[in-house]
């Protein structure tokens, strides 16, 4: 009996030192009075929420219900429902697989991958280049820097489709069209990217670690390779991202670039099954754009933590 009741005597007190520490994390992280919202500001910022979600997440459930429909179906069933009962639901979505696939004349999924190698390599190569360029100009003095950024900067401000035909006759005359080289070696480059990468040097890597490296001897290849990439690797999680989306939803490069179907891109791909006189199975371009899309879905899903912190290393200096 003594030993039961010491036991519980000790589980007791466990639990009540829990609920004293989870009492002091929310005592430390409250803000002060004076700056609580007030309820009518926290309650209009939940309803604004919720519209918004429901804003980016009614489309996406939309084309989940139309992916599982015939042409007749869409236009004669509810928008907003399935037109076969839950049980008959697989038997749908096979058969506008199989339209989509047949449509496609099984290169969907080469497409898909196409997008996903085009996407990796720019984003990879591109973050790269973007740290190192934005690094340069943070933390070193050369003559001509100001200029350079200031011509980095105006090419922000000009539309991408302006440089499309400029760059197609460059990759004509190097025999470089209608290969992949084509669309990852424009992607690779990408103002927004060095901006970024810049605005997270200034702030996320002190002067001081930089010297002290070099008092100890450190080159600057491996102060950048050792020390540089570990310090903005939130902040090259966020420029990747930023850069494999931006390549992925790419359609004029690729329109301009390529004439091989087995180069083609899932953009490209559905567009051109879109474009053809006699398609009308509008619920297989649902499912095609689903299925297109689903990588970009499960690759902000894997790295969202990496990006919340990237999007915050810029914000604070020091």
């Amino acid at each position: 009996m003594s030993f039961a009741h010491t036991t519980h005597e000790n589980s007791a007190s466990a639990r009540a030192q829990k609920k004293a520490d989870r009492r002091r994390e929310r005592s430390e992280n409250d803000l002060p009075r004076s700056m609580k919202p007030r309820p009518v500001t926290k309650t209009i910022t939940i309803i604004i929420l919720v519209f918004a979600l429901i804003y980016f997440l009614f489309p996406i459930y939309w084309a989940i219900i139309a992916s599982t429909k015939t042409p007749a179906q869409l236009t004669s069933s509810n928008g907003l429902w399935f037109a076969v009962p839950f049980n008959k639901l697989g038997d749908a979505i096979a058969a506008n697989y199989s339209v989509l696939l047949g449509w496609t004349r099984g290169n969907f999924w080469r497409w898909v991958g196409n997008s996903f190698l085009y996407s990796t390599v720019s984003a990879v190569i591109g973050t790269i280049v973007s740290v190192m360029a934005g690094y340069a100009t943070a933390k070193f003095r050369f003559r001509g820097k100001g200029i350079t950024i200031g011509i980095i900067m105006g090419a922000m401000l000009m539309p991408a489709a302006l440089l499309t035909i400029p760059q197609y006759a460059i990759f004509n005359a190097l025999h470089l069209d209608n290969s992949m080289l084509a669309v990852i070696i424009p992607c690779c480059v990408s103002p927004f990217g060095f901006f970024l990468g810049r605005v997270y040097a200034q702030s996320s890597v002190p002067n001081e670690l930089l010297e002290a490296a070099r008092i100890d001897g450190a080159s600057e290849s491996r102060i950048f390779f050792t020390i540089v990439l570990r310090l903005l690797a939130p902040a090259m999680v966020t420029i990747f991202l930023f850069m494999f989306v931006a390549t992925w939803n790419n359609f004029l490069l690729p329109l301009m670039m390529l004439s091989s179907e087995n180069l083609y891109p899932v953009t490209l791909g559905l567009y051109g099954m879109v474009s053809l006189a006699v398609f009308n199975d509008r619920g297989a371009l649902m499912m095609g754009a689903l299925l297109g899309v689903l990588p970009v879905i499960i690759l902000f899903l894997t790295l969202q933590r990496f990006w919340r912190a990237g999007l915050a290393a810029g914000s604070v200096k020091g």
